[in-house]
C-alpha cells in the first residue's frame, strides 16, 4: 500500500515538473521569437540609415554632372540617368562600401521595370521571350536575342542590402552584353573592385558605369523597344580617402586579353563619353585624381608581380604570346610561346607548375614539368625561371580551360 501511495507520489510531482519545464520552455521560445523579431526590425533600421547615408553621399559626391534635358532619377543606392532613345541608362552612379564584406544577400533575379523612369524602362521582351511549354503551368521555353541583361551597377556590390540588391535588377540598369564579355573579364573588373575593398577596409569606392553611346549602334531588332547594344562599356573609379582614381574602357566582346590592358584615366573617359565625372570636388582635387591610371594600386598585394603580355606585333616571327597560346589548345599542334614567369610552385607530389605573365588565379597561361622529368633540366627550373621572360616549344594542352604546355627537357627551353 505504502509503495503505491510513493509511486503515485512520484507519478504526480514527475507530472508536475515536467509541465512546469515545458511551460518555462515555451516562455523562452516565445521570448527567443520575440527578441528574433526585435533584432530583425533594428538590422532593418539599420539597413535603412545606412541607405540614407549612401544615397546622400552619392548626391554629394558621386554624381556625374547633369547636362540640359536630363532627369535624374534615384533609388535607394544608386543613381542614373537614362537613355530613352537607347533605352539603358547613360551611366549609374553607385558605391562599394565595406558592407559587402560581411553582406549575406544572395541574387534575387527579380528582373522588372524600373517605376520611376517616366518613358518607360527597358522590359525582359527587350532581350528574350518565354512561353509556357505545352501543358505546363510553371515551366517556360526561352527564346534569347543572344545578349545578356547585363548589370552597370553589379548586384553583388549590393549584397548588404536586400532592397538595394532587389533594385539593381530594374532594367533600367541593364545594358545588352555578349556573354563571354559579361560573365567572364567584365565580372573580373567588377570583382576586382570588391576585392581593393576587401584589402582597404577602411574606405569606399565611388563608381559610374555606363554605355559609350552613339547614334550609329546596332539594336536589338526582336525586342520591343530596340534597345541599342553598345560596343564599349566604361567604369570610373574613385577612392576618395586614400586619394586614388582609375578608369576603364572595355570592348562588349569575348576579350583574350587581361583587363589591365584596359585601364585609362578619368579625364579620356570624359572626352569619349562628353561626361564631367566628379564635379562637386575640389577643382584642384579634381584635377589630381581625374589624372590617375596607376593599375598596380587596385591589384592585389599576390597579382601585383604580374605583366602584361608581350606585344604580338614586337615578336618575331613563328613565336606568339600567351593570348595567342589559346587559339591552338587542343589542336595537337606545335607552338613556340614567348613570356615573363611571374608565379610557380611545387606540388606535394612533386610537379612543376608555372604561371606565364599573369598569376593564380587569373593566369592565361601554364607550364607545367611532371616530377618524372626534372631530371632531365640541368638546373632548377624555380629559380632559374622566376621573373624571367622565356620561349617554349610544345603542345598546348587544355587544363580547365587553360593553355597549358608540358615540359619533358630543357632543350625546348630558352632563357631570354
Amino acid at each position: 500500500m505504502l509503495k503505491n501511495i510513493f509511486f503515485l507520489f512520484l507519478l504526480v510531482s514527475y507530472t508536475a515538473f515536467s509541465q512546469s519545464v515545458e511551460e518555462q520552455i515555451r516562455v523562452l521560445g516565445n521570448q527567443k521569437i520575440t527578441l528574433g523579431k526585435s533584432i530583425l526590425s533594428i538590422d532593418n533600421q539599420i539597413d535603412e540609415l545606412k541607405l540614407k547615408i549612401v544615397q546622400l553621399t552619392i548626391q554629394k559626391v558621386g554624381l556625374p554632372e547633369l547636362i540640359a534635358g536630363e532627369e535624374l532619377i534615384n533609388h535607394v543606392a544608386m543613381s542614373l540617368v537614362y537613355s530613352e532613345k537607347h533605352e539603358q541608362a547613360k551611366w549609374v552612379s553607385h558605391i562599394i562600401t565595406s558592407d559587402i564584406i560581411n553582406g549575406k544577400t544572395g541574387r534575387t533575379n527579380d528582373f522588372r521595370e524600373d517605376p520611376l523612369v517616366k518613358t518607360g524602362s527597358a522590359t525582359e521582351k527587350d532581350y528574350f521571350l518565354k512561353t509556357l511549354k505545352e501543358g505546363s503551368k510553371t515551366k517556360y521555353n526561352y527564346n534569347g536575342f543572344g545578349y545578356d541583361r547585363g548589370h552597370l551597377a553589379p548586384s553583388a556590390d549590393f549584397r548588404w542590402s536586400k532592397k538595394a540588391l532587389s533594385e539593381s535588377y530594374f532594367y533600367s540598369n541593364m545594358s545588352p552584353q555578349l556573354a563571354k564579355f559579361n560573365r567572364e573579364k567584365w565580372a573580373d573588373l567588377e570583382g576586382l573592385l570588391r576585392g581593393y575593398v576587401y584589402e582597404h577596409t577602411t574606405t569606399q569606392l565611388y563608381v559610374v558605369t555606363g554605355p559609350l553611346l552613339n547614334d550609329s549602334l546596332p539594336v536589338i531588332e526582336r525586342g520591343v523597344n530596340k534597345v541599342s547594344i553598345p560596343e564599349y562599356f566604361f567604369k570610373v573609379v574613385m577612392d576618395l580617402k586614400n586619394k586614388k582614381a582609375i578608369a576603364f574602357i572595355m570592348p562588349n566582346k569575348d576579350i583574350k586579353y587581361p583587363i589591365s590592358s584596359y585601364a585609362v584615366d578619368i579625364n579620356e573617359v570624359e572626352e569619349v563619353t562628353g561626361i564631367n565625372f566628379f564635379y562637386q570636388l575640389e577643382d584642384g582635387l579634381e584635377e589630381e585624381l581625374e589624372g590617375q591610371k596607376e593599375i598596380n594600386v587596385w591589384i592585389p598585394e599576390k597579382q601585383k608581380g604580374d605583366v602584361d603580355p608581350l606585344y604580338q606585333p614586337d615578336l618575331p616571327k613563328g613565336i606568339f604570346n600567351t593570348i595567342q597560346a589559346k587559339r591552338n589548345m587542343g589542336t595537337n599542334k606545335k607552338m613556340t610561346i614567348r613570356g615573363t614567369v611571374v608565379s610557380a610552385r611545387k606540388t606535394r607530389k612533386g610537379h612543376l607548375f608555372f604561371n606565364l605573365d599573369k598569376s593564380y588565379p587569373n593566369q592565361i597561361f601554364t607550364v607545367a614539368i611532371w616530377k618524372q622529368n626534372i631530371v632531365n633540366f640541368s638546373y632548377d627550373p624555380l629559380t632559374e625561371w622566376k621573373g624571367k621572360q622565356i620561349t617554349l616549344k610544345g603542345k598546348i594542352a587544355d587544363f580547365d580551360g587553360i593553355p597549358t604546355m608540358i615540359i619533358e627537357k630543357e632543350t625546348v627551353v630558352e632563357i631570354n
